[in-house]
């Protein structure tokens, strides 16, 4: 009699193939076990609710802000009860920046970090060439590059948010540190003004761009060379994947502030609390969390491992043009954004106020105040 695990996850390379690969070899592995993985839009990813995922499908591929929720409604294994202490002490040693710990929440950890990700710069070397330039290196050299029109980055609300929480962590304040507000006057006020600086100076098409939008057209076009910061995609800077083969990096300084300190992404692997094969799903979990995997089988099939062994690994880094080496110190210190209850009612809403504000300008404090509002509402309607 076989047994039917059914798997949800994001439609891109980098969302879909690995979670098949190794599938695919898991239930070679294990007879009488099929795996079924479906995938949706980058943005249904984003949107839809975890707890109606939990009612269909057995593996969820989730976001660390869905953290919260999870631990709180019930709605995931508490995988911790589930898995050997070296196991889990082996992925919190080699945790890529905290992708493990976001995954962690009032003791419970929801998911494995399989995937990990924050905004880094990319480039196209010939087209840098071209115009006799250099790789950015300061926030000043980055305006400059850009009044050229050489620089785009992703604008849609929910990566516009993540910018500004960037520049505002580079600053030396991160957001929801005060439970009143979400970032100082002046903290909030210049980050706003930093940010819509910038995005006046590139092109607006780019406002209705996620980041897979911004890597198809730096690869295949003739005008954007370089983007200081989106989450990054490996699966770019591989040889033929795309037209052109991108290179990454770190991130510009701002100032005497040091580098861009970006917000972390990247996804995890969970089970949903009311499979009937839960045991068997977290099996398949750990087989895909475990670091020889992380190297090999899901790497290879385009994935961007979550494993800290996996980054450091000279075989993949020379099949990314040395990626995960140069973007490895951007993600140690990506900033790890809230993951209460609420929080994600903040998110979807407050995304679009700080975008507004980059596009068509006024007044900072009012967008901080709205800001200020939409969190408290948040952490309101999450307490009740």
């Amino acid at each position: 009699m076989t047994t039917i695990l059914r798997g949800i996850t994001w439609n891109h390379t980098r969302g879909y193939l690995p979670k098949v690969a190794t599938a695919q070899r898991f239930m070679e592995t294990h007879p009488g076990v099929e795996i079924v993985w479906e995938k949706r839009s980058l943005q249904a990813f984003a949107d839809e609710p975890i707890e109606r995922l939990a009612e269909l499908y057995d593996l969820l591929i989730i976001d660390h802000p869905w953290a919260g929720f999870a631990a709180d409604k019930g709605i995931l294994v508490p995988l911790e009860r589930h898995v050997t202490d070296a196991f889990l002490a082996d992925q919190a040693l080699h945790s890529v920046g905290l992708s493990h710990e976001s995954y962690r929440f009032a003791g419970i950890q929801t998911a494995f970090a399989v995937d990990a990700a924050t905004p880094v710069a990319s480039y196209r070397a010939d087209l840098l060439a071209e115009a006799g330039e250099q790789v950015p290196a300061t926030w000043d050299e980055l305006l400059a590059l850009a009044k050229r029109g050489k620089v785009a980055f992703a604008g849609i609300p929910v990566d516009t948010l993540m910018n500004f929480y960037m520049l505002c962590v580079t600053q030396g304040e991160e957001p929801f540190k005060d439970g009143g507000q979400v970032v100082s006057e002046q903290v909030g006020t210049q980050s706003l003004e930093l940010l819509r600086e910038l995005t006046t100076l590139c092109p607006e098409e780019m406002l209705n761009w996620n980041p897979i939008r911004v890597y198809e057209a730096m690869s295949a076009g003739k005008t954007i060379a370089y983007c200081p910061f989106a989450y990054g995609y490996s699966n770019y800077a591989r040889q033929g994947y795309a037209p052109n083969v991108l290179h990454f990096a770190d991130l510009v300084s701002l100032g005497s502030h040091g580098p861009l300190r970006s917000t972390l992404g990247g996804t995890g692997i969970a089970v949903s609390a009311k499979s009937k094969h839960a045991a068997l799903a977290v099996q398949y979990a750990v087989y895909m969390a475990s670091p020889e995997v992380q190297r090999t089988v899901f790497a290879e099939a385009g994935g961007q491992p979550g494993h800290r062994s996996a980054w450091e690994d000279e075989a993949l880094n020379r099949r990314t043009n040395g990626y995960f080496q140069a973007t490895l110190p951007a993600l140690d210190r990506a900033y790890l954004r809230p993951r209460y209850c609420g929080y994600l009612d903040f998110q979807d809403r407050a995304g679009d106020v700080v975008r507004d504000y980059v596009i068509s300008g006024g007044s900072p404090k009012q967008v901080l105040e709205q800001l200020d509002r939409l969190y408290l509402t948040s952490r309101t309607e999450a307490a009740r």
